[in-house]
């Protein structure tokens, strides 16, 4: 294996740390904002005039950004932690290790298969209810799988991140993004949701194209000579000590009928994970009648169609327990099983937490406002041709900002929409500008808690991600703003 020196590079933390840091330097060299609607008995300003300017930040803003962020992230943060006890639990039996063995041996070389197919069924996810933070727990799973087969931790992270990331990049029925928009638009504005459908399934199709061709070539190559491998020496040696088994011979690998029940619990887990996050009732296969009445309220209290990060946590902690007596696991080997695998986990929790600091900052110092109202008022004056290109430009600064589709949608739809009607462009292609944009961008930047705890759990440093996946984001940037900008002229 070829070595290769790691050159001084910031953790995750920093970066993100960083970042939230600039932006409160940036508000003192801005105008300050007007305010709209004061509190006469307070003198509170209750509301600012749009795009007026920002509230320069505090140092206790600045400071307090990334803590609010553990509030903001609480959710999501209970959900990996309670998947960290599941984890530990499930390769404590030794089923997950026996049985990537043995889907190795069965597919005799034809283990490259396994990225179009997975990638492909992760995309299907992101497309319909924007799947991300719920596929964290994969990359511990597909990374043992990929690292059994011979490849690298790289090919495993992009598998997952780039295959339910062009899903989302291309939604067609995502309410987390599209519907949020079409939510957000000002009452009275038309849109032909036909359309959006027809222009996410077109970003959705050339985009898992190309991130296929990309992952399966470097795949081929890591496969072929080990030395091609992405990663440092000291990501490599993280990898094998955590996914790489001294004894990886999978001639002899064979499942006892206990280890095959606890996959089958396992991969059960997973199903009615997914399908308890669709939201069915969005989509319209579920009335909100049925919902509230439904029988699979007695998990977690919430029927399939309106889980959300606590129930899809009380789901692991169940199957965890069950997946423990079943291995016939003692009481003390399930609890300090479950708690070694939560402390493992504890540093990805924390990067995700930290890296919505950054949106909190940009709403409590109105930056988010003051960037899309202004950005806007310079879209004005450009023709319809360069209209889609710089919008989807300005949405992809902005996302670096504000990650979350649903939070990005809710503040430049209102603007953005209103604009595309009044000088005559698509609101559809608008919509699926800002998707497109924001899809784009959590496929790489660092304020996405998804992105950071997900490589921290595939021991795959952030910069190392950002060098290998560049060229990847630029293809899929190019691919974008040609489909979209064909779309708004074609509408």
């Amino acid at each position: 294996m070829t070595k290769k020196t790691k050159k001084f590079m910031l953790s995750s933390f920093s970066i993100i740390l960083i970042i939230i840091i600039l932006l409160g330097i940036i508000t003192h060299f801005l105008p300050s904002a007007e305010c709209a609607e004061l509190d006469t008995a307070t003198g509170e300003c209750l509301s600012y005039v749009d795009g007026s300017g920002v509230l320069s930040a505090k140092l206790s803003d600045v400071l307090a950004a990334p803590i609010k962020g553990f509030e903001d992230a609480a959710d999501v943060g209970v959900f990996i932690l309670v998947l960290g006890g599941l984890l530990a639990i499930v390769t404590k039996t030794g089923a997950l290790d026996v049985g990537i063995k043995v889907l190795v041996k069965k597919l005799k070389g034809r283990e490259l298969i396994l990225i179009p197919i997975l990638m492909f069924i992760f995309s299907i996810g992101g497309t319909t209810y924007g799947m991300m933070e719920e596929t964290v727990g994969f990359y511990a799973l597909l990374s043992f799988t990929m690292v059994a087969a011979g490849m690298d931790t790289i090919v495993a992270s992009a598998t997952v991140l780039l295959g339910a990331g062009v899903g989302v990049l291309g939604s067609t029925i995502n309410p987390f993004a599209v519907g949020a928009a079409i939510g957000a638009l000002p009452e009275g504005t038309e849109v032909n949701q036909g359309l959006i459908i027809a222009i996410g399934v077109a970003l959705w199709v050339i985009s898992y194209i190309i991130a296929v061709l990309f992952v399966l070539n470097y795949a081929k190559k890591v496969k072929a000579n080990k030395g091609s491998t992405f990663l440092s020496l000291q990501e490599q040696k993280a990898m094998e000590k955590t996914y790489a088994k001294e004894d990886n011979q999978t001639k002899d690998a064979k499942l006892s009928t206990r280890q095959k029940i606890v996959l089958w619990l396992f991969g059960l887990t997973f199903i009615i994970m997914i399908i308890g996050f669709i939201p069915w009732v969005d989509l319209g296969v579920l009335s909100e009648a049925a919902a509230v009445g439904h029988w699979t309220t007695f998990l977690s209290g919430n029927p399939i169609g309106w889980w959300w990060f606590e129930d899809g946590a009380i789901l692991f902690f169940v199957m965890a327990i069950i997946i423990g007596i079943v291995a016939r696991f003692s009481e003390k080997e399930i609890v300090d099983t479950f708690l070694e695998g939560a402390k493992d986990i504890l540093g990805v929790i924390l990067i995700i937490a930290v890296a919505r600091g950054a949106s909190v900052l940009m709403k409590t110092t109105n930056l988010d406002n003051y960037i899309i109202f202004n950005a806007a008022e310079a879209l004005k004056n450009v023709p319809e041709v360069l209209f889609t290109p710089l919008n989807y430009l300005l949405h992809v600064g902005l996302s670096v900002l504000v990650p979350s589709s649903s939070g990005l949608a809710s503040l430049s739809t209102p603007i953005m929409g209103p604009l595309a009607v009044q000088l005559g462009f698509s609101v559809e292609t608008t919509i699926m500008t800002m998707v497109a944009a924001n899809g784009l961008v959590n496929l790489i930047t660092p304020t996405c808690g998804a992105i950071m705890g997900g490589l921290a759990l595939a021991k795959v440093d952030y910069s190392t991600w950002f060098k290998w996946a560049f060229k990847i984001i630029a293809c899929l940037a190019i691919a974008s703003m040609i489909i979209l900008t064909l779309a708004s002229v074609a509408l």
